[in-house]
């Protein structure tokens, strides 16, 4: 098994809404079915055209990628497939809105464990970009949640992998593989996730000290934006009560989940989750940051890219990576969007020959150029 860590008229276009735009921009299509995605990337392969895929539109900052000549839009194909609540396990087309989604599962109680604050982001587009949930340090990631998934490849074969129980795998790890590589291992049409039951009593805590947090055992949350730390916890009403008199501080009902940090440039610092604290200590003075204690996740913005270099030696050192995911303009003066390329990149560069051999999806949206 082989898994890796990675860090969105002509021909084509009869009958699947394809429209130029004026001034030569790239055209625009949005299949309804798989059947029409396949026949929009084969073609493309053919004609060696380079195809930008777009869920929400909320994750276009990552990388260096060439000026597409065709946005492949992914609206089409959404909606729940199949849930099964006892089960714990729902197929969603790649196109859903994440807020669509978690909105159907409260329903029943369930979530599927997708950022909480998705704005118009989609269930493909959330895990082509590799993005986890606040939770992650106590639900587990985005990767660790996947249980199948059915793509579209580059060239117009269809694919699917993985399984909807859990040791159903044989071959490449797919599910795991296509979170966080951009599409380059073909378009995500839809995907089985493994759910979480939410219990019935919530309550965010206000601490001053982010080691009180170790007073509860395994608290679903612990956040600290530009120095306020915050202690998620859920369970029965009695053990939610028990762990917020454990932890004293001021505490709210229910959970007060954060948007991420915004501003002219965008940044996701991930290091050791042991270092967490010392990673915000060193964030350049004038940067906003949520940080996930216990995940290693830092998200941040700032007004420039100064000291960036600094914290990325630093960060490097230490086994971690400093990844912009947004800068006005593309304009980084300079600064590599993902720093040093990862060991593993000419395996990753393999792979994707397998599924994209033309490499028309998302180019250079990966580290390295890839």
């Amino acid at each position: 098994m082989l898994r890796l860590r990675w860090g969105e008229t002509g021909d084509t276009g009869r009958g699947l809404g394809m429209n130029g735009t004026a001034g030569g921009g790239p055209e625009r299509v949005a299949p309804s079915t798989v059947e029409d995605l396949t026949s929009v990337l084969r073609k493309a392969t053919e004609e060696q055209r380079v195809v930008n895929v777009v869920g929400g539109g909320t994750k276009q900052g990552y990388g260096s990628p060439l000026l597409p000549d065709l946005v492949l839009e992914m609206s089409g194909l959404s909606g729940i497939e199949e849930w099964d609540p006892d089960d714990l396990t729902v197929t969603v087309g790649a196109g859903t809105p994440v807020a669509e989604l978690e909105a159907a599962l409260r329903e029943r109680s369930q979530t599927a464990v997708l950022p909480e604050v998705p704005g118009s982001s989609t269930v493909g587009g959330v895990i082509s970009a590799g993005i986890s949930s606040l939770r992650r340090a106590r639900l587990l990631g985005t990767r660790e949640r996947m249980l199948e998934v059915r793509l579209v490849t580059g060239d117009g074969r269809v694919v699917r992998g993985g399984g909807r129980v859990v040791k159903n795998v044989s071959g490449y790890d797919l599910p795991r593989l296509v979170v966080g590589a951009f599409g380059s291992l073909g378009v995500i049409t839809s995907v089985c996730l493994k759910l979480w039951p939410m219990p019935p009593a919530a309550a965010t805590i206000t601490i001053d000290d982010v080691g009180v947090a170790d007073r509860v055992t395994r608290p679903l949350a612990v956040l600290e934006r530009n120095g306020v730390i915050e202690v998620f916890l859920w369970g029965t009403p009695e053990e939610v009560a028990a762990s917020g008199g454990r932890l004293g501080g001021l505490a709210v009902e229910g959970h007060r989940w954060p948007g991420d940090p915004q501003g002219p440039y965008r940044w996701s610092v991930r290091v050791p989750p042991a270092l967490t604290s010392e990673a915000i200590a060193r964030l350049p003075s004038g940067w906003d940051y949520l940080a996930v204690h216990g995940a290693g996740d830092i998200r941040a913005a700032s007004p420039n890219s100064d000291g960036a270099d600094l914290l990325r030696r630093w960060v490097e050192a230490s086994g971690g990576a400093v990844v912009v995911t947004k800068a006005p303009d593309g304009d980084l003066d300079g600064l590599d969007p993902w720093g040093s390329p990862p060991p593993g990149l000419e395996i990753q560069r393999r792979l994707i020959a397998q599924f994209d051999p033309a490499r028309i999806i998302n180019p250079g949206r990966l580290p390295g150029g890839l």
